[in-house]
């Protein structure tokens, strides 16, 4: 159950002293609620395609599953924007740690974080993944290649997962914290194990971003933006390889760097 990410709309432009009439590419925005068990859990604004990797990523990272087998069902009313979630569990014990909470800086108030639910679900990495420079310059490139509706509207985040040479999946979304739960959505469904891949990602490496790469359990995450003080101290932290400014011939490594190496 998918709609359209993407829509044509008629406009008025204005460009070298002329108004004139012309046509532009925006992209959806779509409120998702989730209730998990019968009671609402959380509401939120993505984009609507792959909402199942979606729906499995976000509980995953938040903590409200901690394995596929705990998912009894999930039913998609795409024309409401619900999602029924049936666990085979009671979530109320592991959601008495989200009772401590922050508004994420990179999202505004379309998603929250929990430092106890941090702490207790992201993990330290054990990867023993090893990658060469030119391997990670042809990663960034494959995915500005994939994100032909970032190039049309300009509004999505885009990110892929990897194994440093084939992509496993690439996605896309309004949210960057999305586009990385429809990845470990993805994984999840699949039955992929995610410990020695690599996360491609177009947006800046903020804290919360790399606490969402230590709850999916990678250990790299590659962007082609910026990285933040308190992002590369939760990555050495977490024994977690952070690079950036992926552009071009160059790259900045900021933590773990054991995990890159030029070929001997």
């Amino acid at each position: 159950m998918n709609r359209d990410i993407q829509y044509n709309q008629p406009i008025i432009r204005y460009e070298n002293g002329k108004l004139y009439e012309t046509e532009d590419s925006y992209v959806t925005e779509f409120p998702l609620t989730l209730m998990v068990n019968g009671e609402e859990f959380a509401t939120v604004i993505c984009s609507p395609n792959h909402i199942e990797e979606l729906v499995l990523g976000f509980l995953a990272s938040e903590g409200v599953i901690l394995k596929r087998s705990e998912i009894k069902s999930v039913d998609i009313d795409d024309s409401k924007g619900f999602a029924y979630v049936e666990l085979t569990t009671d979530i109320s014990q592991r959601m008495q740690l989200s009772t401590k909470r922050m508004i994420a800086s990179c999202c505004g108030k379309s998603r929250e974080f929990y430092f106890q639910n941090d702490a207790a679900i992201a993990k330290t990495s054990m990867s023993t993944i090893e990658v060469r420079p030119d391997q990670i310059l042809n990663m960034m490139a494959r995915l500005q290649e994939e994100s032909r509706t970032f190039h049309m509207t300009g509004g999505l985040h885009n990110a892929a997962i990897s194994d440093g040479d084939a992509f496993y999946v690439h996605r896309q979304d309004i949210g960057r914290h999305n586009a990385l739960d429809k990845l470990f959505g993805y994984c999840i469904q699949r039955r992929i194990s995610v410990r020695d891949k690599i996360l491609i990602f177009s947006g800046r490496i903020s804290s919360e971003i790399l606490i969402k790469a230590a709850k999916i359990g990678v250990g790299m995450i590659v962007s082609k933006s910026a990285p933040t003080t308190l992002a590369i101290q939760l990555a050495h932290d977490l024994n977690i390889t952070a690079v950036g400014f992926v552009r071009d011939h160059h790259f900045n490594i900021y933590s773990h760097p054991e995990r890159i190496h030029n070929p001997s």
